[in-house]
């Protein structure tokens, strides 16, 4: 898949899966580090000046330390994270481009990171990822609502749970699960500061309309319906 021209404020389906289909997410350290990757790769500065850690306390990322200045490190953000899931094999992200070619050195600098994390913990050597990268730019109000819906919808999805649950209860399995975005968006505590998500609670209407939509949604699912909103956008097989 050809990439797009990344440009400034642009907003990106990124995807990407294991090699050979192989689980990159084996336990909950696993889930973790890579969500902390997520926040401390996304920084202009060299990754190696900045440190950060969940404290888990506020659920909040933190600097790990103070500059000798007496002034925490600022981050110049690469990208806005707008919505994340981390599946057992792949991952999705909806990002929107900070600084020019911001997409591809936080890309670079995610994959590279949790790469050599993987292989040290395992004792593995070589690519842990299918190849580079795939993204591609939303720009449709349809894309804005199906993406962030199909993106946070994984979980279910993918294990067929919404064919054999009622639909209240797939909502309530989508909002117990630790590895996405979506606790955030509904106003749950999560993972708050890895994601940027006022633009797309204004689109929704805030984080109660929010959960509703997605109701309203999974109510409505039907592949073929997805397949035609932003089957050219998801990156994978919707069905």
């Amino acid at each position: 898949m050809a990439k797009p021209q990344f440009t400034e404020n642009q907003i990106y389906h990124v995807y990407n899966r294991g090699v050979e289909k192989r689980n990159v997410f084996l336990d909950r350290t696993d889930h973790l580090r890579f969500i902390h990757d997520l926040y401390e790769m996304n920084d202009a500065a060299a990754t190696a000046n900045v440190l950060y850690y969940f404290n888990p306390k506020s659920m909040e990322v933190e600097p790990q330390y103070i500059q000798p200045t007496g002034r925490k490190h600022k981050r110049k953000l690469l990208v806005e994270i707008l919505v994340f899931t981390l599946m057992p094999n792949h991952y999705h992200l909806l990002l929107r481009q900070k600084s020019e070619n911001g997409i591809v050195k936080f890309m670079q600098k995610l994959g590279t990171a949790y790469t050599m994390y993987f292989n040290k913990k395992y004792e593995r050597v070589g690519a842990l990822f299918q190849g580079r990268f795939k993204a591609v730019r939303v720009e449709t109000d349809a894309h804005f609502l199906y993406v962030p819906f199909y993106i946070h919808a994984n979980p279910v999805f993918k294990k067929r749970q919404s064919d054999s649950l009622g639909r209240d209860a797939v909502v309530r399995t989508l909002a117990k699960y630790k590895w996405s975005s979506f606790q955030d968006y509904i106003g749950k505590k999560n993972f708050p500061s890895v994601t940027s998500r006022d633009f797309l609670l204004s689109f929704h209407g805030g984080e109660k309309q929010f959960l509703q939509e997605t109701k309203r949604l999974l109510r409505e699912y039907q592949p073929e319906k997805v397949v035609d909103e932003i089957g050219n956008i998801v990156l994978e097989d919707v069905v």
